[in-house]
């Protein structure tokens, strides 16, 4: 994890860069879910490179666990605006609670960002690991991992998003 987060581009790169190039612009509202905060999403860029299209909004979404069993509801969610139709929302739970994207948008419409899920499109990437001989542990525990990240649930399910509106790069 700690390398593909040094790999990210920062998203303040990536939206000065949008401005110099023309994108198509859709309608709705387009939710990446990312694990680093500060990168741009790597769904986001594919989607760029092979659609050249933008979202008139784009939501950019992190989940993260703290080491507490709760987190409080007003503590729970923290609402930036970066820009050229651009929102990053990073949702923070206790290691007790379960993540609702549903109930994370509704979160952020007190902070006056409208997103309706039933309309949005959500992508995320799923990064699945490759066995090297570079890593410095053993194969074994390497493949057995690998096998466990390709067998995991949909992560649909544990985040309650609609499954017909999300959409699952692999990377």
């Amino acid at each position: 994890q700690q390398r593909l987060e040094a790999s990210d581009l920062p998203i303040e790169n990536f939206l000065e860069d949008l401005n110099s190039h023309s994108l198509s612009i859709a309608k709705g509202t387009a939710v990446f879910l990312t694990a680093n905060p500060q990168g741009t999403p790597l769904a986001l860029l594919h989607n760029i490179k092979h659609n050249q299209v933008l979202h008139e909004q784009v939501v950019l979404l992190t989940i993260s666990t703290r080491s507490v069993p709760y987190v409080s509801y007003r503590e729970v969610l923290a609402v930036q605006n970066l820009g050229h139709g651009f929102w990053r929302l990073h949702a923070v739970y206790g290691f007790m609670q379960s993540p609702s994207v549903p109930q994370i948008f509704a979160l952020a419409r007190r902070e006056c960002l409208e997103i309706d899920l039933r309309q949005a499109t959500v992508f995320l990437s799923r990064t699945i690991p490759v066995p090297t001989p570079k890593t410095g542990t053993a194969l074994w525990r390497r493949r057995f991992f690998s096998v466990l990240t390709r067998n995991a649930p949909r992560v649909t399910t544990p985040f309650f998003l609609p499954p017909a509106r999300t959409n699952v790069i692999r990377a």
